[in-house]
């Protein structure tokens, strides 16, 4: 009896290419067994199936503020003496710059604008620049380098002070010279900028930065605390050792105490509230979203309030300045100046709000 021995056999090079349209046959198969898996809701109301999740995070430089409700309104009399009118008001959350705008966060706005206007690509920005070029940049954007000499009577600034916007030393001060306008265009910018990148990697869109709202900056400022006169809680604008809390005028013709020169301060130079935010009194005054209006706060709603008026130029600034004294640094406090104005004690910081879980 003889036994047949198997040989092995060598496999033909071509046999994966013959298996090819079968292997394209099984994924095409396994792909719409996939698909109809997903979408297979089994003829009930589930919603649309198989849509990406969605969970926010805080951008780059900003910190979380959680909904809630506060007294807004001054905690003390009025910058006038006159007594404080409050409301109670609910905000919702949002995200806040921690700091105000810098010099440099600043520059790579302008330097995105003018790369935009000369590649003749606006990107999302195309309906706010397509009348817009490289002069309105320079002229309308750009940080106002004469306010040094003109803010002040009789005043010559110091020599650091003229190149404060250019100079690579002033790059994490605040920016200044820019107008609630400039600050308007800056937020739409920050947004098509952030969202551009989203798109490119297949992400929805963030909601758009702004100008805070007043009850947002107030709220922010205190901290979670409620009817506090200062960002730091307390009434006292010294430490226990006397140390000045903030960059401001502390008293008359005195404006280097704190240590850091007569002007302005770099950011996160003093300590943050409770909220992780730096420089919501003192150092540079901010723009808001809001609207001036001598009954203010009988015109304002309770939930998420802002004063809106096209016709109004006088928009609400808020926080003081460092050639501010104690008064203006009140959570409370309010001041305003023309939406065209550039000051040298004039910044802005932006807020995103939160949508979804928080």
């Amino acid at each position: 009896m003889h036994l047949k021995i198997a040989r092995p056999t060598t496999p033909s090079l071509l046999a994966p290419l013959r298996q090819l349209p079968m292997l394209s046959v099984a994924l095409a198969l396994q792909s719409c067994v996939l698909t109809a898996a997903v979408n297979d809701n089994k003829g009930q109301l589930t919603g649309v199936l198989g849509r990406p999740t969605w969970y926010m995070e805080a951008p780059m430089g900003m910190v979380p503020i959680p909904a809630g409700s506060f007294m807004m309104g001054a905690v003390d009399d009025d910058i006038a003496g006159r007594i404080a009118s409050n409301k109670k008001v609910t905000v919702s959350a949002y995200y806040m710059d921690a700091t105000p705008v810098t010099n440099n966060q600043y520059r790579q706005f302008i330097e995105d604008m003018l790369d935009r206007v000369a590649e003749g690509d606006y990107g999302r920005l195309e309906e706010i620049m397509e009348d817009m070029d490289e002069d309105y940049i320079l002229t309308n954007l750009y940080p106002d380098a004469s306010v040094w000499q003109r803010d002040f009577t009789h005043h010559m600034s110091d020599v650091w002070v003229s190149s404060y916007y250019e100079h690579t030393a002033f790059d994490h001060y605040p920016v200044v010279g820019v107008s609630w306008e400039a600050a308007q265009y800056f937020a739409k910018w920050r947004s098509a900028y952030l969202n551009e990148y989203r798109e490119t990697k297949g992400l929805p869109d963030y909601p758009e930065f702004s100008l805070p709202s007043v009850a947002q900056w107030e709220y922010a400022a205190r901290g979670g605390k409620e009817l506090t006169k200062y960002p730091w809680g307390g009434p006292y604008v010294r430490t226990h050792d006397g140390v000045l809390r903030a960059n401001f005028k502390s008293d008359t013709g005195t404006f280097t105490e704190d240590g850091e020169g007569p002007y302005t301060s770099p950011v996160y130079t003093y300590p943050p509230n409770d909220y992780g935010l730096y420089d919501m009194a003192g150092n540079v005054a901010e723009w808001t979203l809001d609207a001036y209006n001598p009954a203010y706060m009988a015109r304002i709603w309770d939930l998420n309030p802002v004063y809106l008026d096209d016709e109004e130029p006088m928009k609400i600034i808020k926080g003081g300045s460092w050639k501010d004294s104690s008064r203006f640094l009140q959570t409370g406090a309010n001041d305003y100046e023309h939406k065209d104005a550039t000051r040298s004690y004039i910044g802005f910081r932006c807020v995103i709000p939160h949508i979804g879980r928080q």
